[in-house]
């Protein structure tokens, strides 16, 4: 009897970074394991978990490092950031500071790994949509400004209500494998931007 063929399997390494409290672990269980975690527990150094897909038969494991977001744990940033295929820098939409704090995230991370895709990703949401209109645009505005300084995607997310958790890894495939993203981009203010 024929052996069955293994499928191949890759090895995507991807690194959370972001300020405390965006969304970090939360938006990382709700895609490894589609739940939500209510019991926050701040991340105290790094948190790891993997989860396997199939496309075009292979297997691609995800090994996503989610980093705590206080400056104690900078110390710490390089087993998140080497060897990344990708990076998730991270701001809560509805905190303004935390999208600030990106600028030196990133700073930090180019110093590390001046390989990996970029993609800005704003979390919660569920929670900007209850902004005053007014906020909602500036905010929408220099998320803009920065992902294109970053040369990056701009992806609203929630966790919470499932908004472009599935549609985030999958535009971080696209870059990753050169294949064509056929997601539909999402680019009006107020919509939960999709851009890439």
């Amino acid at each position: 009897m024929a052996a069955l063929a293994e499928k191949p399997n890759v090895m995507v390494k991807v690194g959370m970074v972001g300020d405390s409290q965006v969304g970090k672990t939360t938006m990382m269980v709700k895609y490894v394991e589609n739940r939500l975690d209510d019991e926050y527990i701040q991340t105290l150094g790094v948190n790891f978990m993997e989860k396997s897909i199939t496309l075009r038969n292979t297997e691609i494991t995800f090994s996503i490092w989610d980093l705590g977001g206080h400056r104690e744990f900078l110390s710490m940033l390089p087993l998140v950031c080497n060897d990344a295929a990708a990076v998730l820098f991270m701001f809560d939409l509805s905190r303004k500071s935390t999208l600030t704090s990106i600028k030196e995230w990133y700073r930090q991370v180019r110093g590390l790994n001046r390989s990996a895709f970029a993609l800005l990703v704003g979390t919660k949401y569920d929670v900007f949509v209850t902004l005053p209109p007014e906020e909602q645009a500036e905010i929408d505005r220099n998320a803009r400004k920065f992902a294109k300084a970053m040369k990056a995607p701009c992806i609203f997310t929630s966790a919470h209500e499932s908004i472009n958790v599935q549609k985030m890894f999958k535009v971080i495939l696209s870059r990753v494998f050169d294949l064509k993203c056929t997601l539909e981009k999402l680019v009006e203010v107020g919509e939960p931007l999709l851009i890439f």
